[in-house]
């Protein structure tokens, strides 16, 4: 085997630089280096050498421009040879440009992967000798815009169920600090896989920011929902009726838990109260769940103190109810919205390093970018509905 050592031949001025100087030269080593090859194809673009009079040129040369590139070992000012009247660039340049793609391409990894501006900003100060600042992160991170607009405009299909939920990110809007909402749909497609079909930063969950939030989705192809899953918020609620009237809707069992706890006057009665709500959701059908509805409700109105509480379980408990119409092998996945909750708090997680978002745009850069990750992994893991529960499932009918 030819030992690599002795491909390549040095000049003897390098060779004493290096002894002299040790791996503090290398960086200027590599600026020299490549000027001189910039220079050799420049040479060989326009056919002839400097100052060299001939009938084969091609071309002139047109003196050199600087040009900084951050590479894997540190910063480099290269001198790119111009030309005039012909279109040059260097080859060996470009492969650099590639090393610099490659490194923009990290730090917005970094930054998706739930690592501070400032904090990438160190790591590559410490591991490259680089000195970038929190915006040139941040810029990097801009590489990503295209990707995500593709993946929020990209044609939808058939999706018999549609969770829905907002979770809220602190933005930066006309100069002042404001809770935005981000609104986001998760389906469940054919194959009983769960894609993340949709998202939209807005400055709330009026009626209106939802209405045109759904039909946004039904403008993609969205088409065949059977079932909709979600808190109570009247926004959403009104939104769905005007965009989805003829689609019934699941409210999440686990939130009419927590609103219900709301008119507890006592630590124990907060029990009691979890007890009346497991009671009437256990049941086997819808039949049996509003018999034993019937009889909290009048348990809880026989006194005055709890009469409030009675009237809210007899008007909201049965829209927790809709999940009994369908097939039992798929109550647990669609009595409660928990597959986009969890979502969220990993959003949450992710996104809790940054603070305050500085315009709406970083932060559906950086949310956009975790629902994409994760909609991959829903794709390559296992259905959500698995096959025997798709036979058994009245979706399918």
């Amino acid at each position: 085997m030819e030992n690599s050592e002795n491909k390549y031949s040095f000049d003897t001025a390098i060779l004493k630089a290096l002894i002299e100087q040790g791996p503090s030269f290398v960086m200027e080593l590599l600026r020299l280096g490549m000027n001189e090859a910039m220079k050799v194809e420049r040479e060989q673009f326009l056919n002839a050498g400097a100052y060299q009079r001939t009938e084969a040129r091609q071309g002139y040369a047109n003196g050199f421009k600087p040009k900084t590139l951050n590479t894997g070992s540190g910063r480099v000012t290269f001198a790119i040879p111009q030309t005039r009247n012909c279109d040059f660039y260097p080859q060996s340049l470009q492969k650099g440009l590639r090393s610099e793609r490659s490194l923009t391409m990290a730090m917005a990894e970094m930054y998706v992967q739930g690592v501070s501006t400032r904090k990438v900003k160190n790591i590559l100060e410490k591991m490259c000798g680089l000195e970038v600042s929190s915006t040139q992160v941040s810029d990097a991170a801009k590489s990503l815009d295209e990707e995500i607009r593709l993946f929020k405009e990209r044609p939808l299909g058939c999706y018999s169920v549609l969770y829905v939920d907002a979770e809220y990110q602190r933005v930066r809007m006309d100069g002042s600090v404001v809770d935005a909402a981000v609104l986001q749909a998760v389906g469940i497609n054919a194959e009983g896989r769960r894609e993340v079909v949709g998202m939209s930063v807005s400055t709330g969950e009026a009626e209106v920011h939802w209405r045109t939030f759904f039909t946004s989705l039904l403008n993609r192809g969205l088409h065949g929902v059977r079932l909709i899953v979600s808190d109570d918020h009247a926004g959403l609620k009104a939104a769905r009726v005007s965009v989805f009237p003829a689609v019934p809707w699941q409210r999440c069992y686990f939130h009419l838990c927590q609103n219900a706890q709301a008119f507890a006057r006592k630590i124990d009665e907060r029990k009691e109260i979890a007890r009346t709500m497991r009671n009437v959701f256990s049941r086997g059908d819808k039949n049996d769940a509003l018999t034993a509805l019937r009889g909290a409700v009048q348990y809880w109105a026989g006194t005055r103190k709890h009469a409030r509480f009675a009237e809210w379980l007899e008007n909201n408990a049965e829209e927790s109810m809709t999940y009994y119409s369908f097939n039992e092998g798929w109550w647990r996945r669609i009595r409660t919205s928990n597959c986009i909750e969890r979502l969220n708090r990993e959003i949450k997680k992710r996104t809790k390093v940054v603070g305050v978002f500085p315009n709406p745009e970083s932060c559906e850069r950086l949310v956009g970018s975790l629902l994409m990750e994760q909609h991959e992994e829903w794709m390559e893991d296992k259905a959500y509905l698995t096959d025997r529960e798709m036979e058994k499932s009245a979706f399918c009918a």
